[in-house]
C-alpha cells in the first residue's frame, strides 16, 4: 500500500478512488461529498457565508484547499454580476490534470473546461472568476500573503486527520487575512476548531450541516 505522500516526480497527491470520488491516501479522507458534492459547496460555503447578498465585483474569496477545483467552478457557475470575484486559494499538493478531470466528470452539470484547459497554473480565469493558486505548506504561505479575504472556505481535509490545517496559529493567521466584517464557512463543527475561530476574533456559529454532517460551523469576524 502506498504511504500516502504525494508523487516525488509530480507533486500530485496519492488517491484511491471510492464510488468515483478521489480520496486522498495521506488524510483517509474524500476530497468532496459522495452525496452530492456541488451541493455540498453551495449549502456548505456559499450560503454559510451568505454570498447570495454579499457577492459583488472584486469580492475577494479566499479558500484552504483548491482540491479539485469545484468551488470554484461552482462559483462561476453561480455568479452572474457583472465584473469579476477573486478567488485565491492555498494548496500543498496539487491535483493532477487527468485526476482533476476524472473527479469533475461527476459533476456533468459543471463545466470544468475552462479549468482544466488552464491547469495546472498559478492564476486561472474562469467566467467571472479570477483565481490565483498559492503552491505550498499554508503555514508559511498564508502569513506571508498581503491580501485580505471578505469570505473565506474552510475546506481542508479533517481536523483529526489532517490537524496541521486547523491549529489556533493557522486559524489566527485565517483572521489576520480577513476584511473587517468578512466571514468563514467549514464542513467541520469539531470543537478545538471553533475555539481556535474565537479565539482569532470571529463570532461563532454552528449551524446544521450538510447531508450525514449533523452540524458545520460559520462566523463573522468581531
Amino acid at each position: 500500500m502506498s504511504d500516502g505522500n504525494p508523487d516525488p516526480t509530480t507533486g500530485a497527491p496519492d488517491l484511491e478512488w471510492r464510488e468515483g470520488t478521489p480520496v486522498a491516501v495521506r488524510f483517509d479522507d474524500p476530497y468532496f461529498s459522495i452525496i452530492d458534492g456541488a451541493e455540498e459547496t453551495r449549502h456548505v460555503f456559499v450560503r454559510g457565508n451568505d454570498l447570495a447578498t454579499r457577492l459583488r465585483a472584486g469580492f475577494h474569496i479566499a479558500e484552504l484547499g483548491f482540491g479539485t477545483g469545484l468551488n470554484a467552478l461552482v462559483m462561476a457557475q453561480d455568479w452572474t454580476g457583472a465584473g469579476a470575484l477573486r478567488f485565491t486559494s492555498f494548496e500543498a499538493y496539487p491535483m493532477g490534470r487527468d485526476d482533476m478531470a476524472r473527479a469533475l466528470s461527476a459533476f456533468p452539470g459543471i463545466d470544468a473546461t475552462p479549468l482544466l484547459d488552464q491547469w495546472p497554473g498559478d492564476r486561472i480565469t474562469l467566467p467571472g472568476v479570477e483565481i490565483e493558486i498559492v503552491q505550498g505548506d499554508v503555514r508559511q504561505t498564508l502569513p506571508a500573503w498581503n491580501g485580505r479575504a471578505d469570505a473565506w472556505f474552510l475546506d481542508g481535509f479533517s481536523p483529526a486527520r489532517n490537524p496541521e490545517m486547523w491549529g489556533a496559529d493557522l486559524m489566527a493567521e485565517v483572521a489576520r487575512h480577513t476584511a473587517p466584517g468578512g466571514t468563514f464557512a467549514t464542513y467541520t463543527a469539531a470543537g478545538h476548531v471553533r475555539q481556535a475561530l474565537g479565539a482569532a476574533g470571529f463570532a461563532v456559529e454552528r449551524v446544521p450541516g450538510f447531508g450525514r454532517k449533523r452540524h458545520m460551523t460559520r462566523g463573522v469576524l468581531r
